[in-house]
């Protein structure tokens, strides 16, 4: 039976929000993880009780999870109930009085505007003509945008021949919003056109800006990934420190160190609660530390003495 609430809850999100498969996978995976330690206790998602949710939430602290993977199972617990609730398969609502996690807010890995532009210049050294002008397409769109990688890998084709500067994307929970598309990026775009069309299967179209012949007929994030991390070590990055999340983490961050509004950022980043966007704030942080370092008269280490002379 818990089986068949688990297909039937992720099948609703899926049609009534939209979820993307990872999102439903990881549901799925966080409630048969519940359902088996219900079963060690012989319940069941009918008839667990509020300290049946808290026995489970010890122990996957006990187990040494990470405090977010631990954040993100209370969140499946809580999403799952309200739907059990709503349906009236529950007269309750267990996890209401469920307390989360405390997260401590880790600060967003991103790279210097110098080693930015160094992944641009390394692009200039690959020997593939066609591999470069994709590369140089992809993280033009990708800094311009601050797109997730899921969005760029499944642009349409048509965004080729966008003439305006800005791109409609649909995101999490099938919304759209509108990113920032420079004049750069678009003629890294129009370059990108006719290798396209040489890299596509003879007689063979594809929807996808980034065609493969894959299964998924698009490039794939690991793909991307992989060839990101070859583009920062010719650039004498340190592959660790790059990943298209921190490119779209270099984006939002250089946007806020140039005094772009939090909201604005928020928007573009598809983000659904502008609390999300403040970890960015640590620009903000950092530049007034360096301002004071610059301006105020007791960090120069020769203040006394100088005054003193006075």
């Amino acid at each position: 039976m818990n089986k068949e609430l688990i297909d039937a809850f992720t099948e609703t999100i899926t049609a009534e929000r939209g979820s993307a498969a990872n999102t439903v996978a990881a549901y799925t995976r966080d409630l048969e993880d519940f359902s088996a330690f219900l079963d060690s206790r012989r319940r069941t998602f009918e008839n667990a009780e509020r300290q049946d949710l808290r026995a489970y939430m010890v122990a996957t602290a006990q187990k040494g999870m990470a405090e977010k993977t631990q954040a993100r199972r209370l969140s499946a617990l809580r999403e799952f109930y309200k739907y059990l609730y709503t349906e009236k398969i529950r007269e309750d609502n267990p996890t209401e009085a469920l307390d989360s996690p405390r997260l401590k807010r880790a600060l967003p890995k991103y790279l210097s505007e110098e080693e930015i532009n160094g992944l641009f210049d390394a692009i200039d050294s690959m020997k593939n003509k066609s591999h470069a002008v994709r590369m140089r397409a992809l993280l033009e769109i990708l800094y311009a945008s601050g797109l997730r990688v899921s969005e760029l890998v499944t642009l349409p084709a048509n965004v080729a021949n966008i003439k305006e500067n800005f791109l409609i994307v649909r995101g999490k929970g099938s919304k759209d919003r509108m990113v920032p598309l420079t004049d750069v990026a678009k003629k890294a775009l129009r370059d990108w056109i006719p290798e396209r069309e040489k890299a596509l299967p003879k007689g063979r179209a594809s929807r996808w800006l980034f065609p493969s012949s894959g299964k998924s007929g698009h490039l794939t994030r690991e793909s991307f990934f992989l060839e990101l991390k070859s583009l920062a070590l010719a650039a004498g990055i340190p592959a660790e420190r790059v990943s298209p999340h921190v490119i779209r983490h270099s984006f939002a961050s250089h946007l806020v160190a140039h005094d772009a509004d939090l909201r604005t950022v928020q928007q573009m980043l598809g983000h659904s609660d502008i609390a999300t966007t403040q970890i960015y704030t640590h620009i903000l942080d950092n530049r007034l530390k360096s301002s004071v370092e610059k301006s105020h008269p007791l960090a120069d280490p020769n203040f006394f003495q100088n005054f003193l002379k006075k």
